[in-house]
Parts: structure tokens; C-alpha cells; sequence
């Protein structure tokens, strides 16, 4: 198997009309700390435990985390989901996993 097939997956679409905008937070929050690529449409950031792939969409932020095991998913998207919370906080989310 090769290193893709066998990290544990999950995804989440975020309503919100500040997709952009909160993906250029992120990744820059991120920046300082991590090794992070991005624009307004797409961003991905390697974290200690996985990777975090995020998209703006019209009307909702695509995220896609790929932790290297099952035990380290919950953190990974965790850790996520508390920093993206922090940047709307005028708005309240609805973050929902799916695990792949």
C-alpha cells in the first residue's frame, strides 16, 4: 500500500459566504509555524500529526484532513476546527466530519 491508502481520511463542508476569507486566515495563522501553500481558492497546511487541504467554495469551506493513522484523525480535525472557529467568531459554524 502506498503512503495515501493508508492515512486516515475525513471531510467537512462549512456553510459559510466567508469561505475565502477564512481560508487565508488559517493558512496564514499556520505560516508562522508550518509548512503552508495557498491562494483564495485553495490552501493546504502540513501539521505535526497530517495534513489539512482546504477549498472556498461559493457558499461553503471544503476541508480535508488526512492524519497518518485513525488515533491521530480526531486531533488533526480538532485542531482545525478550534483555530477556524476562532477566526469567525461572528458567525457560528457548523462543522460536521465525515471520515473517508
Amino acid at each position: 500500500m502506498t503512503e495515501q491508502q493508508t492515512r486516515a481520511t475525513s471531510h467537512a463542508s462549512i456553510p459559510t459566504e466567508h469561505a475565502s476569507k477564512y481560508l487565508q486566515q488559517l493558512c496564514k495563522h499556520f505560516a508562522h509555524k508550518r509548512p503552508v501553500t495557498f491562494d483564495e481558492h485553495r490552501g493546504q497546511i502540513s501539521l505535526m500529526s497530517g495534513d489539512c487541504y482546504l477549498q472556498a467554495e461559493d457558499a461553503a469551506l471544503a476541508l480535508r484532513v488526512e492524519a497518518e493513522d485513525a488515533e491521530n484523525l480526531p486531533q488533526l480535525e480538532d485542531v482545525v476546527v478550534r483555530h477556524l472557529v476562532r477566526f469567525a467568531f461572528r458567525e457560528e459554524l457548523q462543522v460536521e466530519w465525515t471520515k473517508a
